[in-house]
């Protein structure tokens, strides 16, 4: 099976790589995001400390999101050609095609991340953390792709068309925005505070900054861990049902 995966992740990988959309998308567009908030929009917001050490860990949140379309769209794209079918009456492990969709879009948010850190270090970005936060930061983030990567690949199974599947995957990029990733919740108007602070990207938003930062919130942490693998878990059990019914 291991084999059979890591097959079945280099043609992923070969077909991200002749999108040019899907590179943007995934990689560059976190990124340009980050510079226009921090870069144009910053020097306006007051969140008590330096704005790029705030806003870091929404980024890193929001360059997760901007990836699964791609994801989402080729998973479909196999499914509704048939690509998916032949595979079935070839002697390929039937996880590996799903799991190597997986790890192709956690490596794909995983390069993302790496480059929004980079850039954030370089625009000014600073923390006191210690390595074991930095470490519980990049198991949570490994957690969090794995968890929205589940969800997406069973978006794209059950999606009708590659169209479809794309825009499924609409709310995930935009919950974020609604979140505590970019302004505090607490300084939102009544309606959007309470839905910033009930929804599931601000828990795992504020879990994430507070590792990075070293002041990590017990409460946070047990709340996002519970959407997390409530995702994982919905999304792992969607995707094969709807993978062993469709296929």
């Amino acid at each position: 099976m291991s084999t059979d995966s890591a097959i079945m992740l280099r043609r992923n990988f070969m077909h991200t790589l002749r999108n040019p959309t899907a590179v943007f998308n995934a990689v560059l567009l976190p990124i340009v995001i980050m510079l226009m908030f921090v870069c144009v929009i910053g020097g306006a917001v007051n969140v008590g400390v330096n704005y790029i050490d705030y806003a870091t860990p929404g980024m890193i949140v929001l360059a997760v999101c901007y990836g699964l379309s791609a994801t989402s769209t080729a998973v479909n794209s196999d499914m509704t050609k048939g690509v998916i079918n032949r595979f079935k009456v070839m002697d390929i492990s039937r996880g590996a095609v799903l799991n190597a969709q997986v790890i192709a879009s956690m490596l794909r948010s995983l390069i993302a991340i790496a480059g929004i850190i980079g850039v954030a270090f370089a625009l000014g970005f600073r923390t006191s953390a210690s390595f074991p936060y930095w470490l519980g930061a990049v198991g949570f983030i490994a957690v969090a792709c794995f968890a929205t990567s589940w969800l997406t690949v069973a978006m794209g199974l059950a999606a009708k068309t590659p169209e479809s599947a794309g825009m499924a995957t609409v709310p995930l990029i935009l919950l974020p925005f609604l979140s505590s990733a970019i302004v505090p919740a607490a300084t939102m108007r009544v309606g959007f505070r309470q839905f910033a602070e009930y929804q599931p990207f601000t828990p795992i938003i504020e879990t994430l900054r507070g590792l990075i930062t070293g002041h990590v919130s017990g409460s946070h942490l047990v709340v996002a861990l519970a959407w997390l693998v409530g995702a994982a878990l919905v999304g792992y059990l969607w995707a094969l049902a709807t993978y062993t019914r469709r296929a």
